[in-house]
């Protein structure tokens, strides 16, 4: 095999120049030096070049800040007019973004980390509003809520339940987007003040007029206060209901059963008015039922079936159309899994709570900008799709040589393809 080796300046990465122009062309970078502020006079970079370097360096397919200095800054100065910060001034801004943790104790000692960054909360709605992913109309969206553990070796990270150390953030989103974060540490039990945090994030929502019609969430959620602040803040809800001896024996009562396929499985389904938290409200109950394949008997109820029950103030919807429904909130699984791989929670650069919560922010609104662009490119050009994963998208749009020539008094980059980029810009 023969080799040979040119000297030009080409960049591998391409594609990104495309990437930039469009975030570029959409003025999200002076909404971020809007409402973040100028930083000092003698501070090289803006907020917006920190937030930029991050994002070009996820959709490159670094993983951590120091990629930036070790392997592709030299790639992503190559793109016109932009500023590209070191790893040691990314991660410093980062801190400076941080706000304090609050920290509370239970009457049996047990100590509870949060961390509520309404600041930076709040830009990512006005990012979401700015790029019209959601509108402040009369538009009615569906809230869905989950807390999700993250396993990280870090200095304040607590022991969960799960039987790791790390962090238990709990994640608003509407249309599968992230829209609200908070973090807590990992020993802190989902329940534990969830009221205050779905408030935070309704409050937040409503200060721009973002209409929330539907809230769906696990039995997380299932508690009279949680339930008490969803029902004030949405028309309708759809919540697991947890198991107790006495829903299982109103569950036993049920005579009547509907059988309907769902996801090419057969359950049965029915309805029941149900007083939960021994309270007089009654909601509706809407139970689905599947025969246990496994032999066991289900200690509940003694026969082979696994029981599930939904509490919903709904009464419009029919039983499976209630199931149907609530079943579709799974995506948020899909929403976790890309915040981890593809857009790196599962390597938080901090060793405090706070700090990384920044970090998770910026990425959440990364992966929010990715869907933006995802929706945008795939209109001008064939050989992108909006059911891209980062890592595709990147093979296949960003992964392109390219070389900026100096022809007539002008700056041209000059496409090592035959892929119809200028369709982008």
């Amino acid at each position: 095999m023969k080799i040979t080796y040119s000297t030009e300046k080409i960049n591998p990465f391409g594609g990104i120049n495309f990437v930039n122009k469009t975030l570029e062309n959409t003025g999200i970078f002076q909404l971020i030096d809007k409402e973040l502020g100028k930083r000092p006079a003698q501070a090289g970079y803006s907020h917006s070049d920190i937030f930029r370097a991050y994002w070009l360096l996820n959709f490159t397919g670094g993983d951590c800040a120091e990629d930036i200095t070790e392997h592709l800054r030299p790639y992503l100065k190559d793109i016109k007019g932009i500023a590209v910060p070191g790893a040691d001034t990314l991660l410093r801004v980062q801190k400076q973004l941080a706000t304090d943790k609050e920290n509370f104790t239970t009457d049996k000692g047990i100590k509870h980390e949060f961390n509520v960054n309404e600041g930076m909360n709040r830009l990512m709605i006005k990012q979401m509003i700015h790029c019209n992913q959601l509108v402040s109309t009369n538009t009615e969206y569906t809230f869905d809520y989950d807390n999700q553990f993250l396993p990280a070796d870090k200095y304040d990270a607590k022991r969960s339940y799960k039987h790791a150390d790390g962090y238990f953030p709990g994640i608003a989103s509407i249309n599968n987007l992230p829209v609200y974060i908070e973090n807590r540490n990992g020993n802190s039990n989902v329940k534990y003040k969830q009221d205050q945090t779905l408030q935070r994030a309704y409050d937040l929502l409503g200060e721009f007029n973002i209409k929330i019609k539907r809230s769906r969430m696990d039995c997380g959620s299932f508690s009279k206060e949680i339930v008490k602040v969803v029902q004030a803040n949405s028309q309708y809800f759809y919540i697991r209901a947890q198991r107790c001896d006495d829903l299982f024996e109103k569950i036993n009562q049920i005579k009547e059963w509907t059988i309907v396929e769902i996801g090419f499985k057969q359950y049965e389904v029915a309805s029941i008015q149900y007083t939960p938290f021994g309270e007089d409200k009654a909601y509706r109950y809407v139970v689905s039922r599947e025969r246990n394949t496994d032999g066991q008997c289900n200690l509940f109820t003694g026969d082979h079936y696994l029981y599930r029950a939904i509490m919903t103030n709904d009464y419009e919807k029919t039983d499976l159309e209630v199931v149907l429904f609530y079943n579709d909130r799974g995506q948020s699984e899909r929403l976790f899994d890309e915040m981890n791989n593809d857009f790196n929670w599962n390597k938080l650069p901090f060793s405090f709570l706070h700090e990384n919560t920044v970090f998770m922010i910026i990425m959440a609104m990364c992966r929010n900008m990715y869907h933006f662009l995802l929706e945008y490119i795939s209109k001008k050009v064939d050989f992108v799709k909006t059911t891209f994963r980062l890592k595709k998208f990147i093979f296949r749009f960003v992964v392109v040589p390219t070389k900026w020539i100096r022809q007539s008094r002008q700056d041209i980059l000059k496409v090592f393809s035959d892929k119809k980029y200028h369709l982008v810009t």
